[in-house]
């Protein structure tokens, strides 16, 4: 009996300075993120964050079954209507802006199914014209190396993905959503009101975004890998039909 494909999952690389392994900068994944979508079924694939060009970008995401996009740096102020740059603000870098917002865009444009994880999701926002809080208030407010409830609104993908109305959630990130982009709902909140999930209702596909790092505790946590599974379950049905 074939065994059958496993649907391909486009996940944008994030430029590293160096890595222990090579001698040269490097384009990376988080292993265990790729493990998760391993686990769930599909086949990750690592691409270039290159070319900003709309008609370039949809040409090389047709060629997936469905899209993750990953944590990494902040997104230049910039890119949402900020004058300024706060001091907090990292890792900014011009061509993973570039790529990331336009593969935000064409994603949701294709219909692709579409996962977005911690700056994921800050750049599906963005995309779609919203804005970000630069900072949340320094170490006493921001939500790095955290794990805290969040509640998640009833009858949306999210919900269907981790199979509860509250998820213990493993954050790193020191800003977070301030003005929602068109169309997008509000699907998850932390108990300090954050913004931790946002989907858009009516879009065609399937789409999710969740502020947190589902990836960091899929391997124990049936609900964190639910959101992998959701995933590529939905790039399975697509590349189906």
């Amino acid at each position: 009996m074939t065994t059958p494909a496993r649907p391909l999952i486009a996940i944008p690389a994030r430029f590293a300075a160096s890595t222990s392994a090579l001698r040269y900068a490097a384009e990376v994944n988080a292993r265990a993120l790729i493990e998760a979508v391993w686990r769930a079924g599909g086949e990750p694939a690592t691409i270039h964050p290159t070319g900003s060009a709309d008609t370039d970008v949809a040409a090389r995401l047709a060629r997936f079954d469905g899209v993750l996009l990953p944590g990494g740096g902040d997104l230049a102020p910039h890119r949402y209507g900020a004058t300024d740059t706060h001091d907090n603000v990292y890792d900014v870098d011009d061509v993973q802006d570039d790529f990331d917002l336009e593969a935000a865009r064409q994603a949701l444009d294709l219909g692709l199914p579409l996962l977005a994880v911690c700056r994921g999701l800050q750049a599906v926002n963005v995309a779609l014209g919203g804005t970000l809080h630069q900072d949340m208030g320094g170490p006493e407010r921001e939500h790095r190396h955290v794990v805290h409830p969040v509640t998640v609104r009833r009858g949306t993908l999210l919900e269907q993905a981790v199979r509860a109305e509250k998820v213990e959630a493993s954050c790193y990130h020191h800003q977070r959503v301030d003005r929602t982009g068109a169309g997008l709902a509000v699907t998850a909140r932390a108990a300090d009101d954050t913004v931790e999930g946002l989907e858009l209702p009516g879009v065609q596909g399937w789409f999710t975004a969740v502020q947190w790092h589902p990836e960091d505790t899929a391997h124990e946590d049936p609900a964190q890998q639910g959101l992998f599974d959701a995933l590529v379950r939905a790039a399975r049905e697509r590349l189906c039909r």
